[in-house]
């Protein structure tokens, strides 16, 4: 689809400064633009591609002073926020080319099963029975809605995603392809035959509204009960969240953190990638782990930043890495002042 500047400035409340007739149907950098697309410039460092760049549209902010006139082929469009507004189209942009409605064959959905108005649902997808969707809802194909689920208004799911029986996720939230929400708890116990009996889990995973979730990234359901992601999580790809954890409002997790299971992370919480949480402790509102730490017990202090395995305060962390990275020379000081001290005690006596 085409756009004319005149359009996009009306969209974001903008000044046309050149052709308001100019049209775009695409999208580019600034220093890549290209005839026919549409760029912003925010950051003060890429101010001298305004000069140079082929885009037909750029967003810039109403602050910026030209130094010499741009080309004749580009249109500026001036707002308060050159970067919010682009953000602004980019949320435009991709809601429209997920604009998808309608039921795809084949697939299967339960005579049981009820969804809204505007959904959308892929080739290959299964619905179990039971299963309540509200409006604008998104399945990607190959996706798997286990029975009894709930998934809630302008919820998209892509493709591979899979929700277990009896699981439930909020409004607006997304899941990026190849995750699953309500598998099986790493519970087991050993018996007398020196091997493992499977405790069955029979909790669920609630999810929230508002959510985003990564690729690949696994959440377990509770033995009983329900593992929570409160409203507003971010989790990035490749993350694990063991049974019964809970994590707190518009808490974020890096690639490749884990959580294990009964832990209760706080809210606006940051996990930094590959950090990892042992199972049932707290963590207090606004702690930020850093990647790579190993939390072995509770952080009660709110706001706190630790790093390290085992993590504890940063600032201690930080005093203590001068003499991790000195380890070496500081042994072979100690071993050349022992010999030392051993010549001068044989020699006294």
């Amino acid at each position: 689809m085409k756009f004319t500047a005149q359009q996009i400035a009306a969209l974001l409340t903008g000044t046309v400064e050149g052709d308001d007739k100019a049209t775009v149907s695409n999208l580019s950098k600034i220093e890549e633009g290209k005839p026919g697309t549409l760029s912003f410039l925010a950051n003060p460092l890429y101010t001298p591609f305004i000069y140079e760049t082929d885009a037909s549209i750029v967003i810039v902010n109403n602050s910026l002073v030209l130094d010499k006139p741009v080309k004749s082929t580009c249109t500026l469009i001036r707002v308060a926020d050159a970067y919010g507004s682009f953000a602004q189209l980019l949320e435009v942009y991709s809601q429209m080319k997920q604009n998808k409605t309608g039921v795809e064959q084949p697939s299967f959905v339960s005579p049981t099963a009820k969804y809204g108005s505007d959904c959308y649902i892929g080739a290959f997808a299964y619905i179990g029975e039971n299963v309540k969707m509200g409006n604008k809802v998104k399945i990607y194909p190959h996706c798997y809605i286990g029975d009894n689920a709930v998934i809630g208004d302008n919820t998209v799911l892509y493709s591979g995603v899979k929700i277990y029986y009896d699981c439930i996720i909020g409004n607006d939230c997304t899941i990026h392809a190849s995750s699953v929400v309500g598998s099986d708890g790493f519970g087991f116990a050993p018996n007398s035959d020196n091997n493992y009996k499977k405790v069955p889990q029979i909790g669920n995973v609630v999810i929230e509204d508002h959510v985003e979730i990564g690729s690949n990234t696994s959440i377990d359901r509770a033995t009983m009960g329900s593992t929570i992601i409160r409203k507003g999580v971010k989790l990035d790809n490749l993350i694990q969240i063991a049974h019964n954890v809970e994590v707190g409002e518009n808490t974020v997790m890096a690639g490749g953190a884990f959580i294990a299971g009964s832990t209760k992370i706080g809210k606006n919480v940051m996990v930094g990638g590959q950090a990892g949480v042992i199972g049932h402790l707290k963590v207090a509102d606004g702690v930020k782990i850093a990647g790579q730490s190993g939390v072995a017990s509770n952080i009660d202090k709110e706001g706190e930043i630790v790093q390290g395995s085992p993590a504890f305060p940063i600032g201690e962390f930080r005093r203590s890495y001068v003499y991790f990275r000195s380890f070496q020379k500081l042994t072979d000081r100690i071993k050349s002042l022992e010999n030392e001290l051993k010549k001068y005690t044989q020699s006294s006596s």
